[in-house]
């Protein structure tokens, strides 16, 4: 099946899904099964014509992988339809994990598998991937229409061994492949230090429950070295669920709503915070940008919107959701979202993202490339070596906003 099919096809099920949640909402009232009916029925009218007129026999197989992971992430760029084979193998990961890892984390962009963040320190990282890369093969096979929870298999195995890829980069628009060899993944730790103007700042590339109390230990290891100001930088902190960010904004804030769970089917939980848990009410400014993904975001619109914290930086991720596996019928299942995480606000932080009150357009990373066009490893922190923020303009502007001087 060409290329051309394909965008028909995911054109036409994205078309789907608008017209399914057009007449949910006009349906009220009114019947809204016959709606449904209604418009999967042109759908069916359109993949029959295609099917008897277009300009060769189309894999129907392909066309409906491509059908339905369409119009999954035309709704959710973190949903995959799993076929029976996918879905036993991604049940028997849950089982026995391979205890290697590529270090990427991934959703659905335009069809193909995009990167979110890069782990630190992972193999990922020093091949220097980063935000809005797409990866166009993963071990020979091409990401288009391909279900998201399968990539992440393809990038775990034993340690030690190696995964291909061929990857699109936002400074290079020319693919590359690049050899990652797997390694098990250790969270990075919570760096600290103390900056100009008795300003502490904490720098948290992951988080879980490790990370949440590093930091409530590091809060008061700075407060009693005199700091009278904090920066929490959150960038490219991808990694941890949405009850580590709910801990992590509670060290913070002794009132208020944190966030709320909601779905059609999922009554609404309010997250309030608990004052036994606060740690601090020093001023603080968060750093955040496109990297800035899931329980991180939910810390950052916690803290902005109950006016604890002036967020500095750039928009995030958008990945805030609870979701689970759904069995079909086929022996296959997909993977929805079925409930999502809201800003005290009251937006939804998966489909508006969290914006910061001052927005600030931080430095490309520089790597240095080979003869082959690859990118050399770069060279990481050691334990105890301070995080280098004395040139970071991203730092320098929320040290102005806590009004002191870089």
């Amino acid at each position: 099946m060409n290329s051309r099919f394909k965008y028909i096809v995911v054109s036409a099920s994205a078309c789907l899904t608008a017209l399914l949640l057009i007449g949910s909402l006009l349906g009220k009232g009114a019947s809204t099964q016959e709606d449904t009916l209604k418009h999967i029925g042109v759908f069916s009218d359109v993949v029959a014509r295609i099917k008897a007129e277009y300009v060769e026999e189309p894999d129907m197989k392909a066309v409906t992988l491509g059908a339905l992971n369409g119009m999954l992430e035309a709704i959710d760029p973190f949903a995959s339809y799993l076929n029976a084979d996918q879905y036993a193998n991604y049940l028997e990961s849950k089982k026995a994990p391979k205890n290697g890892d590529a270090g990427l984390i991934l959703s659905k962009k335009f069809g193909y598998v995009g990167v979110v963040a890069a782990v630190p320190g992972s193999p990922a990282a020093k091949a220097g991937f980063t935000t809005g890369d797409m990866v166009e093969s993963i071990r020979g096979i091409a990401t288009r229409d391909m279900p998201l929870a399968y990539a992440a298999l393809l990038l775990q195995g034993d340690a030690g061994t190696t995964v291909e890829l061929s990857v699109v980069r936002v400074r290079q628009p020319e693919p590359q492949t690049v050899k990652l060899t797997l390694v098990k993944l250790e969270s990075p730790p919570v760096d600290s230090a103390m900056l100009a103007g008795q300003v502490g700042y904490l720098n948290i590339d992951a988080l879980g429950a490790a990370q949440v109390k590093q930091t409530a230990d590091a809060v008061g290891k700075l407060q009693k070295d005199g700091a009278q100001k904090l920066i929490l930088d959150l960038r490219s902190c991808a990694i941890g669920s949405p009850e580590d960010g709910i801990a992590l904004a509670n060290l913070f804030l002794n009132k208020g709503l944190i966030t709320y769970l909601q779905g059609q089917r999922v009554t609404r939980q309010n997250f309030e915070a608990d004052p036994a848990k606060a740690i601090t009410s020093l001023p603080m400014a968060v750093l955040i940008n496109s990297g800035t993904a899931s329980g991180a975001e939910i810390a950052a619109a916690a803290l902005q919107d109950n006016k604890r914290a002036q967020l500095v930086g750039d928009r995030t991720y958008g990945d805030a959701a609870q979701r689970k596996a759904i069995a079909m019928e086929d022996g296959g299942a997909i993977i929805l979202s079925v409930a999502k995480y809201y800003s005290p606000s009251g937006q939804a932080i998966q489909d508006t993202r969290v914006a910061p009150g001052t927005l600030v357009a931080e430095p490309e990373p520089q790597f240095e490339y080979d003869e082959n066009g690859e990118p050399i490893p770069q060279a990481q922190p050691q334990p105890g070596e301070q995080p280098k923020t004395t040139e970071d303009p991203v730092v320098k502007k929320a040290l102005e906003v806590l009004g002191v001087k870089a």
